[in-house]
């Protein structure tokens, strides 16, 4: 008999979602995975929210007041949380603006920017709150494991999640990290 599959969902966050395209680099072996895994939450299903979940997996920093909701409602329904890519581990490169103040930045975008409607800055009510700094994932919920990379390899997702499902603590090959 078959063990159970995992429960698996995916979110992004300020990123660049590249660790989701990356995950689907995996090509053929989705096949493989889909025998071991069963989707929740995530791009490839249009789940919007996350059930009760075995392995989360999250790309993006944490840039605004939705991304916390978001990530900490994700957090409570995932047993395993993994932090996907530079993005989350540590802010990435939406972390670059966090040398240059919120409003400054703002400024040169919507006052001085090509194509926008010069001196309007977006103040509607529906828009999440920025903070003045992109924050890696870890600052604001318990992580139970790290995937390096920029974005981390398919073959890094696919053993990362392979040991998972056979109940191993995920065992990363140095070659299978890279930061390209």
């Amino acid at each position: 008999m078959a063990p159970p599959k995992l429960r698996l969902a995916t979110c992004s966050l300020a990123g660049c979602f590249g660790c989701h395209m990356s995950f689907l680099d995996m090509d053929e072996k989705l096949f493989e995975l889909v025998e071991r895994v069963e989707f929740d939450r995530s791009p490839f299903t249009d789940i919007k929210h996350c059930g009760p979940c075995d392995v989360g997996l999250v790309e993006g920093g944490v840039c605004n007041a939705e991304n916390v909701h978001v990530l900490q409602e994700f957090r409570r329904n995932c047993r395993v949380l993994v932090a996907v890519g530079a993005c989350a581990i540590t802010g990435g490169i939406p972390a670059l603006r966090n040398n240059v103040d919120l409003w400054d930045c703002f400024q040169e975008v919507y006052h001085y920017g090509v194509g926008v409607e010069r001196g309007q800055i977006p103040n509607d009510p529906e828009l999440p709150l920025p903070f003045d700094k992109v924050h890696p994932i870890y600052e604001v919920v318990r992580i139970d494991y790290f995937l390096p990379g920029c974005p981390p390899p398919a073959e890094a997702f696919f053993r990362l999640l392979s040991d998972l499902a056979a109940g191993r603590r995920p065992e990363l090959p140095a070659g299978a990290i890279r930061y390209d």
